[in-house]
């Protein structure tokens, strides 16, 4: 999951709508893309980061790091 964009998203008082909307994705496809199940495309990524004002690097994680993912090989 996304969880920073879920944060973000929701401290801009948006919706999945209308950020699928801004994006010109559904509704559906742009929940999809934020738990983690598709990627967002780097145009996505760059509309997402002037929409919010934040780097790149400050709203999406690598897959390996998302919250629910667990990475190949790590130890508890």
């Amino acid at each position: 999951m996304q969880e920073k964009l879920l944060v973000l998203r929701n401290r801009h008082k948006l919706s999945q709508k209308q950020v699928a909307d801004i994006l010109g994705l559904s509704a559906h496809q742009y929940r999809l893309k934020e738990q983690g199940r598709y990627e967002f495309t780097a145009d996505e990524m760059f509309k997402l980061s002037d929409l919010f004002n934040e780097r790149l690097e400050n709203i999406f994680l690598p897959r390996g790091h998302r919250f629910g993912d667990s990475i190949e090989g790590d130890q508890l």
